[in-house]
């Protein structure tokens, strides 16, 4: 599978404004910018896209695992909170935290914590992004 997003700017780092496609038009000339990433405005940013992309293929990859064991989710929701550092050459995503809370009958606490471990190793974005990944995972009665 092969897939693209996209990323137009115009103007300085600062003044500049920018905007983000994807393939699939779930998001079309989407605006981000300096004020969206450093000041908390309006708009997104690459780390929160990163952040959408790693709780949703974590939470697929767990699906996957759970299927493998025989257990089906009732519910999962995975929030995947992204470090960004300032670092001696720039800025570097420095972690990502990912939490999960989870509804899965039939599995037992330590079963869900290896599971859910596995798929954090295995998920594709987990193996692309070089920083620090952490895991919570809570399985609700």
């Amino acid at each position: 599978m092969k897939t693209h997003g996209s990323a137009a700017w115009q103007g300085g780092i600062k003044d500049g404004r920018g905007a983000i496609s994807t393939r699939s038009g779930a998001l079309a000339e989407y605006p981000y910018g300096f004020s969206s990433r450093f000041e908390g405005k309006p708009g997104t940013n690459p780390e929160e896209l990163i952040g959408a992309a790693h709780a949703g293929c974590f939470t697929m990859a767990l699906s996957l695992i759970l299927g493998e064991a025989g257990l089906t989710a009732e519910r999962m929701e995975t929030r995947a909170d992204v470090t960004l550092d300032k670092v001696d050459d720039g800025y570097a995503i420095t972690a990502v935290h990912l939490t999960l809370k989870a509804r899965i009958p039939g599995a037992d606490r330590a079963k869900f914590e290896e599971l859910a471990g596995k798929a954090k190793a295995g998920c594709p974005v987990s193996k692309l992004l070089k920083a620090e990944i952490t895991l919570e995972a809570t399985l609700e009665e």
